[in-house]
């Protein structure tokens, strides 16, 4: 009988022993995002609704009509605290280059967002669209301040909703129904629709009462 060669001893180090971790270091690429997902709850409609101090709300809608109707009305009682991408577009119309433009404003709706956050401030936002990118883009600015997250979304009719805006509207109800918003940064979600946008009369920022 013969006598089998010795087993060759191999010594692995520290990085390559075992398999991919994830409080390992990536040799490649970009970091790997910072998880923002919390447990999200979805609120009934109501005639009025409260925030945290300094929280982020964001008012999304099919019809930037119907946004800018929502906004406007003595619904919110701090005012300074709505921004859009719109109202810097308009302050920088004619000053800055056309082909600067929406940067520029992307620079400045974050500037400002960033100081309001920064001096303990609430912040609302006029969403420019329906995409995922955008709300993902100011739910981490605001994880970033520690802030909480909530979203309003105002239904329009159906001839209000454009035909590319059709398919994002939908994946955005689907997931606001289903109660995955919370898998996206959001603490709250609200769907008004019809009546429902009527109905709401006041959102303010204040600490709930203490019972006595």
């Amino acid at each position: 009988m013969t006598t089998p060669p010795p087993t060759r001893s191999v010594k692995f180090s520290d990085d390559e022993r075992g398999g991919w971790s994830s409080d390992r270091p990536r040799r490649e690429g970009a970091p790997r995002p910072v998880d923002v997902s919390v447990r999200g709850r979805v609120l009934s409609p109501t005639d009025r609704l409260r925030y945290s101090p300094g929280s982020l709300v964001m008012i999304v809608s099919p019809a930037k009509a119907e946004r800018d109707r929502f906004t406007r009305r003595t619904l919110i009682e701090d005012q300074a605290a709505v921004l859009s991408l719109d109202k810097v577009r308009a302050l920088l119309r004619g000053r800055v280059p056309d082909e600067q433009a929406e940067e520029r404003a992307a620079q400045l709706l974050d500037a400002a967002a960033t100081k309001r956050f920064e001096a303990g401030e609430s912040v609302v936002i006029a969403a420019d669209g329906l995409g995922p990118n955008e709300r993902d883009h100011w739910v981490r600015l605001a994880h970033r301040f520690r802030r909480p997250r909530h979203l309003i979304l105002i239904e329009v009719g159906r001839d209000q909703v454009a035909d590319d805006d059709r398919a994002p509207l939908n994946e955005l109800r689907k997931a606001l129904d289903g109660g995955e918003l919370g898998e996206a940064g959001f603490h709250t979600a609200l769907r008004l629709s019809g009546p429902t946008v009527a109905e709401l009369k006041r959102i303010v920022f204040r600490q709930a009462p203490r019972d006595e």
